[in-house]
């Protein structure tokens, strides 16, 4: 880990390529600037605006080659500029050393400008024509820069340069590239001088992968092997020794006797970041398959192998479960068959985020007495999933909140937002199934119908309409036929619930009446009443997942779709008699010429 091979170009995550515009006043010295880091000489005739300009990966030490994009500072070319930033990896923003306004508008326009195009990539600041700048004015590249960075943290570094020196030309566009393939702001929090979570979870993954006898510690061994791996030479004793004292002077637990900890190995990549050795930190990470995101690589999890139509879902193979049942068993140190939340950080320490703190799934999950996860809520493998529609105050909120096994006191209230809900459901031979219900707010219906495929994941639909009110039932049944409706026409038709809720209040006037008379005209079941508040559910999640396991018996028929299939069967009678009268047609002809036949030959 004390020596740097330099070469990305063969790690899965790393770029290819890298294209960096320049951008910035009239004048500055923009390309002449590119022209002097290509051809290493200074020209004096340069055209106002250069081709792009390309560098080749032997330029560089990393090997990867450079596409350099000159631009106009003319204000009618702006679109044009920005459209190329939107393009680029990094840019360049330059100023002229001698003329101090250029300096200026770096933090008057540039900057600003770069911010109001949300240009979230590298910047480098290049002071060029330092051999014109006045020798009686000499004031340090720090002094004039600080207060700039300081208000502008995208700034990554600075340069002066001069192209008719040849002084740094080169080096402005190698400090460019390695802003790119070397970022320091996924890996490092500047303000709290620490890494950040996700550059701190991809290092833990590392480690574990490195720690090849799982006792919590690299022996000079494993070290050596992490060595070769990522840098293609080995450490020599004198050089893990070195290591490992450099650790435990600044940090004591960094190291035991059985070698370096994982604070350790946290600790010496803080280290190489703060001395300016990113390059060791992202070789490092890309030879594990992290890219500069700190996700892995699309080439190492392809989404193709998560690929399926619309209207399929995922369930987990008995080898998926059985992994993931020691998985949750190793970390329930307690064995109380419930995930602790340190339980559940300790468990997706290695990934980039914790599922379970992010919409949908945050709360999603039926939560054991002591705030945990029992094994069936962590597992909580997709089988069916269940879209919750009804008006506002219909119910929808409490009876998620009740199928997360919430009581009704604690949970009352309604939500606009939508949400999920996921648990296990028991089918009454003893096997269980797993139940996602996602809650549409009433003014969400119109943007889920956005796409033709809006439905295609849905299994089952549930409309909640509260009893005691008939604007709510003819709210709830409007939207169960826009969804029938919808279903008809894009192909993707659901099978389909009523609930009738808050059936501990007294029923609106008729609707006993009107709700057969609805149910029985699109050919669906009854509602289904329950109380959320008497925790009375009429087994409704189970009758959900057997109408899910069922669909063709429960998929309502709109007037309009009743006409369709009414239409469609006199066209396919129409067609079958013309196809009998054809072929008695050919029997006919058939006999005749037999008949015909006979009575030549018998002539």
């Amino acid at each position: 880990m004390a020596r740097y091979s330099a070469g990305t170009v063969d790690c899965p995550g790393s770029p290819k390529s890298v294209r960096i515009v320049v951008v910035g006043d009239k004048g500055t010295g923009k390309s002449s600037l590119i022209v002097a880091a290509a051809t290493d000489a200074f020209s004096p005739n340069v055209p106002p605006v250069l081709p792009d300009t390309k560098l080749p990966a032997e330029f560089f030490p990393d090997n990867i080659p450079v596409t350099i994009v000159d631009t106009s500072s003319k204000p009618e070319d702006r679109d044009m500029v920005a459209e190329e930033l939107k393009r680029a990896d990094a840019v360049v923003l330059t100023y002229a050393c001698d003329r101090p306004e250029t300096l200026d508008r770096l933090s008057e326009y540039w900057l600003p400008e770069l911010r109001r195009l949300e240009v979230k990539i590298p910047i480098i600041v290049a002071g060029c024509k330092l051999d014109f700048r006045d020798d009686n004015n000499q004031v340090s590249l720090e002094q004039v820069m600080s207060p700039i960075m300081q208000q502008f943290r995208e700034i990554e570094t600075c340069i002066e340069c001069s192209a008719l020196k040849q002084l740094q030309a080169q080096e402005v566009f190698y400090y460019a590239q390695k802003t790119v393939l070397h970022p320091t702001g996924p890996l490092f929090d500047q303000d709290s001088q620490a890494l950040k979570p996700r550059c701190v979870r991809a290092l833990k993954r590392i480690f574990i992968l490195c720690d090849h006898d799982r006792d919590g510690a690299l022996s000079e061994a494993e070290l050596n092997d992490f060595q070769v791996k990522c840098f293609h030479a080995p450490l020599q004793p004198s050089e893990i020794e070195g290591v490992k004292r450099v650790v435990q002077e600044k940090l004591p637990e960094g190291v035991n006797e059985r070698g370096l900890t994982v604070t350790g190995f946290l600790f010496l990549h803080a280290l190489f970041i703060e001395k300016g050795r990113l390059e060791t930190t992202w070789t490092v990470l890309r030879k594990f398959g992290y890219n500069n995101d700190i996700r892995l690589a699309e080439e190492l999890l392809p989404s193709s192998l998560f690929k399926r139509a619309p209207d399929q879902s995922f369930e987990l193979t008995n080898v998926a479960i059985e992994f993931l049942k020691g998985m949750y068993a190793l970390f329930d140190d307690d064995k109380d068959n419930n995930l602790r939340p340190q339980e559940i950080e300790d468990l997706f320490s290695t990934a980039p985020e914790s599922p379970w703190k992010e919409s949908p799934y945050e709360d999603a999950a039926e939560k054991t007495a002591l705030g945990g996860l029992s094994f069936d809520a962590f597992l909580s493998m997709k089988v069916f999933q269940c879209f919750v529609f009804g008006p506002n105050n219909a119910g929808k909120s409490a009876l998620l909140n009740c199928f997360l096994g919430r009581s009704y006191a604690d949970n009352q209230g309604s939500t606009t937002d939508e949400r999920y809900a996921v648990n296990m459901v028991d089918e009454s031979g003893g096997s269980k199934k797993t139940l996602i219900m996602r809650e549409i707010p009433e003014d969400g219906v119109q943007g889920l119908f956005a796409s033709k495929e809006s439905l295609a994941a849905c299994d089952i639909a549930v409309f909640v309409y509260d009893s005691s009110d008939e604007s709510s039932w003819k709210r709830a049944t409007e939207l169960l036929v826009k969804v029938a409706t919808y279903g008809e026409a894009t192909g993707y038709e659901v099978p389909c619930l009523i609930v009738s809720a808050k059936d501990d209040l007294d029923s609106f006037p008729i609707s006993i009446q009107e709700s057969t008379r609805m149910t029985q005209d699109m050919g669906i079941e009854p509602p289904v009443s329950i109380s959320s508040k008497l925790g009375d559910f009429n087994n409704l999640f189970r009758k959900i997942i057997t109408a899910a396991q069922h669909p063709h018996l429960s998929i309502p028929e709109t007037e309009a779709g009743k006409s369709r299939k009414h239409y469609n069967r006199l066209i396919n009678r129409s067609l079958m008699a013309v196809s009998i009268g054809a072929a008695a047609v050919v029997v006919g002809l058939a006999a005749y010429r037999v008949y015909a036949t006979r009575k030549s030959a018998s002539a």
